[in-house]
């Protein structure tokens, strides 16, 4: 099992910037994905990038690209999500996801195991 916790949250106005961090622990021996979620109120949990254990795949939906970039420590245990030129419409709970298997055939929350508590992102106009 892996152990996730999420740091770096906060309220920004629109054109900030955040840096998120997970840090896993536990069964951290073996390759995993960890990727980043987010969820607004009423809204479904969706995808916003993921990296491969090494770093040597990463992947964004197409609303954070050019604006987001995901990265792994040389360990490959602590994640991070730099959000530059953040809108109102980051606004979100997000969440870090981690499970034992490619990361390029992890798009849906459905298929990981291992989730953080979330860490909320607020940006105001």
């Amino acid at each position: 099992q892996v152990q996730l916790v999420e740091s770096g949250g906060g309220s920004v106005q629109a054109g900030g910037a955040l840096t998120l961090s997970c840090a896993a622990s536990g069964s951290t021996g073996r390759s995993y994905c960890m990727a980043w979620f987010r969820q607004a109120p009423g809204k479904e949990r969706e995808r916003v990038a993921g990296s491969s254990h090494g770093g040597g795949y990463t992947s964004y939906a197409d609303f954070v690209k050019g604006r987001f970039a995901v990265s792994r420590d040389s360990a490959g245990n602590t994640l991070y999500l730099q959000m530059n030129s953040l809108e109102p419409e980051d606004t979100a709970m997000y969440y870090c996801a981690a499970d034992y298997f490619p990361c390029s055939s992890g798009g849906r929350a459905s298929q990981y195991n291992y989730w953080g508590q979330g860490t909320q992102v607020t940006v105001s106009s």
